[in-house]
């Protein structure tokens, strides 16, 4: 192996060890502007150390012996940059996709009022029973009280958040289920 190939393989394992830098540590330093993240990030930088280096490396086994050194040296940098821009602009895509991908506030008890649900354990008058609510696309129980004992079943609808793990509903069932406890 030629001492150029060699250099360009350096430089390319540079590329592969700040782009694992990236992924292990996070992002360390954005250049450009101080005051903003500027517009090349880390990722940036590595994939077009790695893109010229092994994109070169690979440049110096295709072109022949015979040739001199500084040409050889001048076609695996031209391959290099080749290589290494797509790479740069690509991984420069991606990276501002993912830091600016929009993401929905963590759910809390505020969001619980006005979900629907159902009653899966009774809810006594003035006591604690739990019902499941959807919330978001999830399914998450929670203790219930009720000003109306509730049967498991019936479908509620959350009136208020009494706690992180507690809510005040109310049944939303076109006719309220009897409790079986009361003489009607």
């Amino acid at each position: 192996m030629s001492a150029v190939a060699t250099a360009f393989l350096v430089v390319g394992g540079i590329g592969v060890a700040l782009l694992v830098l990236s992924l292990v540590v996070g992002e360390i330093a954005h250049l450009g502007a101080a005051d903003a993240d500027g517009p090349v990030s880390l990722e940036v930088v590595a994939a077009l150390l790695g893109g010229a280096g092994f994109g070169g490396a690979a440049a110096t086994a295709l072109v022949p012996a015979s040739l001199p050194t500084s040409l050889t040296v001048l076609v695996a940098l031209l391959v290099g940059v080749v290589v290494a821009v797509p790479l740069a602009w690509g991984a420069y895509r991606l990276s501002r996709a993912l830091r600016d991908m929009p993401t929905t506030e963590t759910l809390t008890c505020h969001h619980l009022a006005g979900a629907q649900g159902v009653v899966v354990s009774a809810v006594p008058a003035g006591g604690f029973g739990e019902v499941r609510l959807d919330l978001a696309g999830q399914g998450l129980k929670y203790a219930a009280r009720s000003d109306a004992p509730l049967r498991a079943g019936t479908p509620v609808y959350v009136v208020e958040a009494l706690s992180e793990t507690a809510v005040h509903v109310v049944s939303t069932a076109p006719d309220p289920l009897p409790d079986p406890g009361d003489p009607a």
